[in-house]
């Protein structure tokens, strides 16, 4: 991986990442994350990864970004979104752009996987959240170790991600 320099007069650097370098993090549901590209890499610019739900799978429960702005880029499937208090659904080839401190939750809608590019501007160092969110799913100790997300409760200001009770946002899992 080719990192960015950071704003400092040096000669801008381009960031690569091939296919064999993006790490995976497996998830419950069958789907995972693709680790990107982290702030550090990318001189603060953006964070990005790509988001695997299994059928019906939530990707992300009630929270919001103080800090940055949220994309996502529907790749397949199709996904429900709960923006503000306003649910929407996405396909395939859909983008939807979430600002600073909007509240928001997402995950595929049920009986269809999805896939997803997301992409937080300015960039926050979240890969060590999303690789507590896969510990969390698989019991392991950490950071992650409590009662599945709620170890991370603790993690909410350095990983800008503010989680919220948003009662109605609660779905069933996926029978199967």
């Amino acid at each position: 991986m080719t990192t960015m320099a950071p704003n400092t007069g040096e000669t801008p650097r381009a960031l690569v990442v091939r296919a064999e370098e993006v790490e995976h993090v497996p998830l419950p549901h069958g789907g995972g994350f693709g680790l990107l590209a982290d702030a550090a890499a990318t001189g603060g610019a953006l964070g990005a990864n790509r988001l695997t739900l299994g059928t019906g799978a939530d990707g992300a429960g009630p929270h919001l970004h103080t800090r940055s702005s949220e994309l996502f880029h529907v790749l397949d499937g199709t996904v429900e979104f709960l923006l503000g208090g306003t649910r929407t659904t996405v396909g395939a080839g859909g983008l939807v752009v979430v600002p600073p401190r909007m509240p928001h939750a997402f995950g595929a809608v049920r009986g269809s996987t999805a896939e997803l590019l997301v992409v937080l501007t300015p960039g926050v160092d979240r890969f060590g959240y999303f690789r507590a969110l896969g510990r969390a799913g698989r019991g392991a100790e950490g950071l992650a170790g409590l009662a599945g997300l709620a170890g991370l409760a603790a993690e909410q200001e350095r990983y800008d991600v503010h989680f919220l009770d948003v009662p109605e946002w609660r779905r069933a899992p996926e029978a199967g």
